[in-house]
């Protein structure tokens, strides 16, 4: 930690530069998210634009826990927790693009008798 004035205005320069680094990323998100010109899967938004959503959030993540909550001065278990934290968030990467490869489609089901047949209810109906 600082103990000295210098210290002290070296770690405030890297908090604003940290705090400055969160805001661009925050503003690359919502740009990813919305611009067309930066749209990387389908048209519209889709697995491919959350992926980059969910990495740039897990970097940012990664930045507030270790300047701002000081995890850069831990002991080594911490660092085996936050990578295994990292794990997770990669797992939930992939799961979000694995689920596009769904084979169930979600329309608008026709109603028969009732209940809802996404098929075609002509065939499904069994009187």
């Amino acid at each position: 930690m600082a103990d000295s004035v210098a210290e002290i205005q070296k770690a405030k320069k890297l908090y604003f530069f940290i705090g400055m680094l969160l805001f661009f990323f925050t503003v690359v998100t919502v740009l990813v998210a919305t611009v067309e010109a930066l749209d990387f899967g389908d048209h519209g938004f889709d697995g491919v634009d959350a992926a980059i959503g969910l990495l740039i959030a897990a970097f940012k993540a990664s930045l507030v826990m270790i300047i701002f909550m000081h995890l850069n001065h831990e002991k080594p278990l911490i660092y085996f927790f936050y990578g295994l934290a990292l794990l997770m968030a990669f797992f939930c990467m992939w799961l979000i693009g694995w689920s596009k490869s769904d084979p169930i489609q979600f329309g608008s089901p026709t109603k028969v008798d009732g209940f809802y047949n996404p098929a075609n209810p002509a065939t499904d109906v069994h009187d």
